[in-house]
């Protein structure tokens, strides 16, 4: 009997032990990792960029698109300060020392890149070029459309700011064809309405207050002097 008593004081002794031995190995394991949200990345300002020397930094996301205004500088040029460069109507920035290039549809890098193998051809042993987005084009409010004796015929945004006249679709159109009649300028609205400008007066004499500011949808057509004298 007296066995019996110790055989399971021992038994029970062994439980006890390997229990506490567990619980002991649970409190000792590290508490399961909580997953932290990746940092958030902003992107860096047009003058953070401005003032880097890396083209590694600019932005190779947004695409740009006509009227976006951009801060352009190279490195390497004394004159350090940036210029700020639109894109034309036909997709294009005029660029100092290189001339228009196509800018529409790229990145700031992927631009900037391009530019530097232009300047390193003709200019610069090494060139650093900086390029940014300094201002987003604003939706227009419609568009126009200017046909006839110009240069560049077809639709125009109407800018959404701007008293935008008859004069300045033609200049943005590239200017009168080589026989326009700059005289009889016809306006059509979409309600039926024509109105005829002298741009001849608008434009060489001065009577700007005779220049009719265009609304959506306006038709702007130049005709041809009759004799092309």
């Amino acid at each position: 009997m007296l066995m019996r008593v110790r055989v399971y004081a021992l038994i029970f002794t062994a439980i006890v032990w390997v229990s506490l031995s567990g619980r002991a190995q649970d409190s000792a394991s590290p508490l399961p990792s909580i997953a932290q949200p990746p940092p958030v990345e902003l992107a860096p300002t047009t003058s953070t960029v401005m003032r880097t020397s890396s083209m590694e930094v600019l932005d190779d996301k947004k695409k740009l698109s006509r009227n976006d205004y951009v801060s352009f500088r190279v490195v390497e040029d004394r004159d350090n300060d940036p210029q700020h460069l639109r894109v034309n109507d036909s997709g294009e920035l005029e660029v100092p020392y290189v001339g228009l290039v196509p800018a529409e549809g790229r990145t700031c890098k992927e631009l900037a890149y391009n530019i530097k193998s232009v300047l390193e051809k003709e200019y610069y042993y090494h060139a650093t070029v900086i390029l940014a987005v300094d201002r987003v084009s604003e939706k227009s409010r419609g568009r126009v459309y200017i046909y006839g004796s110009v240069k560049s015929q077809g639709p125009q945004e109407v800018p959404p700011n701007e008293s935008y006249t008859v004069s300045k679709a033609v200049i943005r159109a590239g200017g009168f064809g080589d026989f326009a009649n700059k005289r009889k300028v016809k306006v059509t609205r979409k309600d039926g309405k024509d109105y005829t400008v002298d741009l001849k007066r608008v434009i060489e004499e001065g009577h700007t207050e005779e220049d009719i500011v265009l609304q959506p949808d306006d038709q702007v057509y130049v005709p041809q002097r009759l004799i092309n004298m």
